[in-house]
């Protein structure tokens, strides 16, 4: 019996719903569950001489039907990073699930079953590490529920970023250049704004955008940062939606924050929203605690990295 590997790709996906697997996870499944046909595919292909080489081709065919088998089962879903993950879900359920699960209070890696998203607390540090390693910036968390003004279960998530961080522009320059730089009372520094999510996908991708727009308006970057983005039109969108906003886009690696990637690079804005700033720091204390690093940045010319989150 010929091997129909569309169909099976997607029974192997509907089989673990919620997982995300890799090429090569499907391929062996295919090759566990059905050994029949697959000894046929085999059998029928000059090139194909050992079972190893049988897997990689079945590997290389899911990539090269990736296209087809996405269009005509809609609840195919795969990611941008490489390599690919492929998962079976319904986009509105997955948000959901992901929602939910950053919603867990506990710590306990045992709690969350392996096929479920981390919290999205848990992506603070990775991205803090990936940040001072690729720009050299430190950073802050900002928690919306020390605000002072609640407006409502989300409405600071509108109003302040999960993360600010500092870029120190003098931190290459000679000591003679750095003290003319504060004598002239040059630009020291540049102020950037994160906002985290687990999951971007067609169902919640303008509104994680805007929500980026809105929390990210006063800084001199903005970033929207996720550890799984869907490949295909949600990525088409953040495109769209980045060139006429600025917003930048990073997909943050869970296992390797080293290896996270900028997909979409921000448009840096030349001037901090004073006014904006402002009410930010009278709203929340942690965000008045970056406002005071900065200011003592610009005082001493010491970052005091040990006031900042710490990799």
């Amino acid at each position: 019996m010929a091997l129909n590997l569309n169909v099976r790709v997607a029974e192997c996906l509907r089989a673990h719903p919620g997982q995300r697997l890799k090429a090569r996870d499907i391929a062996e499944w295919i090759f566990a569950q059905y050994p029949s046909e697959c000894a046929d595919k085999k059998q029928r292909s000059a090139n194909l001489k050992t079972d190893a080489d049988l897997i990689q081709q079945l590997v290389a065919e899911v990539g090269a039907n990736r296209p087809t088998i996405e269009k005509r089962w809609e609840e195919v879903r795969t990611t941008e990073e490489r390599p690919r993950r492929y998962f079976w879900t319904n986009e509105t359920e997955e948000v959901e699930v992901a929602e939910a699960e950053g919603a867990v209070s506990s710590d306990r890696e045992s709690d969350r079953p392996e096929h479920t998203p981390e919290r999205e607390h848990d992506l603070y540090p990775r991205l803090t590490a990936f940040l001072a390693a690729e720009w050299g910036l430190h950073s802050k968390r900002i928690d919306e529920k020390t605000a002072s003004n609640r407006r409502g279960p989300q409405g600071n998530q509108w109003l302040f970023p999960d993360l600010v961080a500092m870029e120190d522009l003098t931190a290459d320059l000679h000591q003679e250049v750095r003290d003319w730089v504060s004598e002239a009372s040059a630009k020291k520094v540049r102020l950037w704004a994160f906002e985290v999510k687990l999951l971007l996908n067609r169902s919640n991708v303008r509104e994680a955008f805007f929500q980026t727009v809105s929390n990210s308006s006063w800084a001199n970057f903005g970033y929207l940062v996720a550890a799984d983005i869907q490949a295909g039109e949600t990525v088409k969108e953040l495109r769209m939606l980045s060139a006429l906003h600025g917003v930048g886009v990073i997909r943050l690696d869970r296992e390797n924050p080293a290896e996270s990637e900028v997909l979409i690079p921000a448009r840096e804005r030349p001037e901090i929203d004073w006014a904006n700033a402002n009410r930010l720091a009278v709203e929340n204390k942690d965000f008045l605690g970056v406002v005071k690093l900065v200011r003592q940045f610009h005082q001493t010319g010491d970052p005091r990295e040990r006031d900042w989150d710490r990799l």
